[in-house]
Parts: C-alpha cells; structure tokens; sequence
C-alpha cells in the first residue's frame, strides 16, 4: 500500500494554491514528494515534503 498525502499543492499553470491529494514518492536522492493532480486544470502538482 503506498502513502498517500493531502493537503496545499502550488498549481504552476493555474498560479494559485489548490487543495489536493496525492500518493508520495521517494526520489532518487532521497527526498519525499507528492504527486497530484489540480482539481481544476487537470495538470500535474509536485509538493516536496523533505528527506525521507
């Protein structure tokens, strides 16, 4: 099962905060990211939570 996260994403194309969820992913240095998507234009949100 992975984790998942929710809570405020920066949309880049919207330029505003949206509240999303999304599952968490670990890059390859190490730090944890959320990946959603933006409730109102469908783009992709990435959300850095810190090391893991």
């Amino acid at each position: 099962m992975s984790e998942t996260w929710s809570g405020e994403f920066y949309c880049v194309k919207c330029k505003e905060k949206r509240e999303a969820s999304g599952e968490v992913h670990v890059s390859d240095k190490g730090t944890r990211m959320a990946k959603g998507i933006c409730p109102v234009c469908g783009t992709k949100l990435n959300r850095i939570l810190g090391k893991a």
